[in-house]
Parts: C-alpha cells; sequence; structure tokens
C-alpha cells in the first residue's frame, strides 16, 4: 500500500450500556490489537453506562482485562455523533452542542457489544438509519437473536429440536405470580432461570431447589423484565461458529466446552476463573454428528435471517443420539481466547484474517433494507 492510498475508515463501538459492558471493552482491546492498520484507519468510540458515546483511547492496554478486572468507558468533556442520516460523525460539547469537530466520513462500524442497547437490533437500526455499513447481523436477526424466547419460537417453527421452556413477562410476575410459579414447576425438578434479553450468562440461576425459584426469577428480573427459564437438558455442550463468505454461510469445526467446579458455564467461571474451563476443539464426537450439527448450525443462521457471524450453541444427548438447540449469539465472546475465534482459527482462519474478513463482508452489502 503506497502512503497516497486511502484507508477504510472503520469505527470500532464498544462499552455500552449493558451488564457486559467490561466484556465489550475486553473485545474492543483484542480487535483493536489484531486490526491490519495498513489496511484500515480505527476510529475507536465507547458508549458509556449511561449511553453516551465519547471519543475513545485507541489503545488495545487501557480496555484489556486484567486478572479478571475489565476497563469502562468514561464520559469524556466531548461527545461523538453520526450527523442526522449521514456517516459523518461529529465531535461536540454537551454544554455547547451547536459547535462541533467534523470527524469524517466512516466507512464501516464494528460493533463490539454485547447485551441489550447493542447486540439486540437497537444499534443496528440506529446505523442503518444513518446509512452506515456494519458488521454483523442486521436489526431483525439481531433483535430475534437476543430474544431467547423468539429464537426458540422461531428455530422450533424451522423444524429444529428446542428444550422446554416457559417465557414469564412482567405483567405475569406482578400479577399472577402463583401460576408462573406453577408453570415453572412443571418443566422438572431442575431448572435454569435467565433474563431474557441478555448473554454472557449474567443473572442466571440454576435452580434445583424450588424454595429458591422466586429469589431466582428476581434475580433475572434485575436485568430484564422477561424472564426465560429453562428445563435442564442433558446431554453435552456443543458449539459451532458461522460466518458469512459470498458464496453463503459456512460452518466452523465444532467446540465443546467442559466446566470443573461449577453447576453450569456462569459469569465467573467464564470470566473469572479459567482454570475451571476446558475447550476442546474439535469436539470429540462422531463424523455424522459433527456434520449434522453444523447443518443445523448453518440452518439456525439462515432461519434467523443471520449475516456476518453468529454462535450457535447445541445440547447433544449421547444416549439418544439428538441434537437440540441452547441459544444463538449474533455477536459471540470475540477475544482471540474466545470459543468463536478459536474455532475458526482450527480451520486455518487466523484471529487477524477473521476481522478482516468480518469488515470485507460488511463492505459488500448495501446500506438500509437488505
Amino acid at each position: 500500500m503506497t502512503e497516497n492510498t486511502v484507508k477504510t475508515r472503520v469505527m470500532l463501538l464498544f462499552g455500552g450500556r449493558s451488564g457486559e459492558h467490561m466484556i465489550s471493552c475486553a473485545t474492543a482491546s483484542a480487535v483493536m490489537a489484531a486490526i491490519d492498520r495498513e489496511r484500515f484507519e480505527v476510529v475507536p468510540v465507547g458508549i458509556t453506562l449511561e449511553g453516551q458515546w465519547v471519543p475513545a483511547l485507541d489503545d488495545p492496554q487501557h480496555y484489556a482485562l486484567k486478572d479478571g478486572e475489565g476497563a469502562f468507558v468514561e464520559a469524556q468533556g466531548t461527545q461523538v455523533a453520526f450527523l442526522a442520516g449521514t456517516n459523518r460523525l461529529v465531535e461536540f460539547s454537551a454544554s455547547n452542542p451547536e459547535v462541533f469537530k467534523d470527524l469524517g466520513e466512516v466507512d464501516v462500524v464494528f460493533p463490539l457489544l454485547h447485551g441489550p442497547f447493542g447486540e439486540d437490533g437497537t444499534i443496528q437500526g440506529l446505523l442503518d438509519t444513518a446509512d452506515v455499513r456494519y458488521v454483523g447481523c442486521g436489526l431483525t436477526a439481531s433483535a430475534a437473536g437476543m430474544d431467547k424466547h423468539l429464537t426458540k419460537t422461531i428455530i422450533q417453527q424451522a423444524g429444529i429440536p428446542v428444550g422446554r421452556w416457559e417465557l414469564i413477562t412482567d405483567r405475569q410476575w406482578l400479577q399472577d405470580r402463583e401460576g408462573c410459579l406453577e408453570r415453572i414447576k412443571a418443566l422438572g425438578e431442575v431448572v435454569f432461570v435467565k433474563p431474557n434479553r441478555a448473554g454472557s450468562s449474567v443473572g442466571i440461576t440454576r435452580v434445583a431447589d424450588f424454595t429458591q425459584l422466586e429469589a431466582a426469577v428476581e434475580e433475572a428480573r434485575r436485568h430484564d423484565p422477561r424472564v426465560i427459564v429453562e428445563a435442564a437438558t442433558p446431554g453435552r455442550e456443543l458449539e459451532c461458529g458461522v460466518l458469512e463468505f459470498l458464496d453463503g454461510p459456512r460452518a466452523s469445526a465444532v467446540g465443546e466446552i467442559t466446566v470443573s467446579g461449577a453447576d453450569f458455564y456462569d459469569f465467573e467461571t467464564k470470566y473469572q476463573d479459567p482454570d475451571a474451563v476446558s475447550l476442546s476443539i474439535p469436539a470429540d464426537i462422531p463424523e455424522g454428528v459433527r456434520m449434522r450439527l453444523q447443518e443445523a448450525a448453518v440452518k439456525v443462521f439462515d432461519a434467523l435471517g443471520c449475516e456476518g457471524l453468529s454462535r450457535v450453541d447445541f445440547f447433544y444427548n449421547e444416549e439418544t443420539d439428538e441434537l437440540s438447540l441452547n441459544e444463538i449469539n449474533t455477536m459471540p465472546g470475540f477475544t482471540p481466547f474466545s470459543m468463536y475465534p478459536t474455532m475458526w482459527q482450527q480451520q486455518g482462519l487466523s484471529y487477524p484474517e477473521l476481522v478482516t474478513h468480518l469488515i470485507d463482508m460488511a463492505l459488500t452489502r448495501r446500506v438500509g433494507l437488505r
């Protein structure tokens, strides 16, 4: 590349208002370190916990996880925003918003956001309105993929088995708590109580004693007024990455997560006690099961209308030889050591190459409805 070649301007958008703020910052740290600086000009923008968009440091170490502790996007004296209906970014002072600095046009946004207000279609809709291209799934797929109840409903309709579940809405819980508890108890002796629209195992409780059930629902409700309760599904936890190419989506190697010293793959195990987790890539499963799972992962990707990337998680019951959907993540964990990039590394695609591929795919898409 010559000095006169114009680089593609990539906004890395991270932080956000969800409980996964520091995980998003850690993801941004990894992408900042890996992105091809010969091809791409990085425009880092952070979103504070209060929802302010602010200029961020282009410093991977600043946002990295250190000893299990993460960084946060801090409010600045200035904020940034897109000019209405354009891909032009401006910086301004909240005390004097009429005066702003032109930061130039953004070619593509890489939303490194997890959870509500980032992975759930809200940011995607905003970027669609601004006619800005972006990495990953669009508004509808992002919203459906974040909503566990909607995901299961759609995937079940597509003919892919899912476990039994109950959705507890805010109104149902406030008006008929006993009825909700009875519905949950009908799922079985062990259930998992989860916020319906959250990720990274935030707010999840495994309940094997129904005297703890109300507390578990209240804990999930701290993160989302809509709570999903899932029956315990026997089997091994297998995961498969799906990545979009010009000729369609392809499935990665299949990985398996095994946990020791914990009841399930919770937040602390996932991010603060890595020694308790074992990742096996490729998973030790029969070839026929691998092929079925990869086909099912791509089918889930297509059924939800996904784009760019997703990680699809399944349970595999060896006794019955059955696969059932656990969940889909439209913005999966994306540090170099996360399952999704590691599964693609097994297929020969390095982390920097994966970052470049996702940006290139986003640049091929039209803006707005597609």
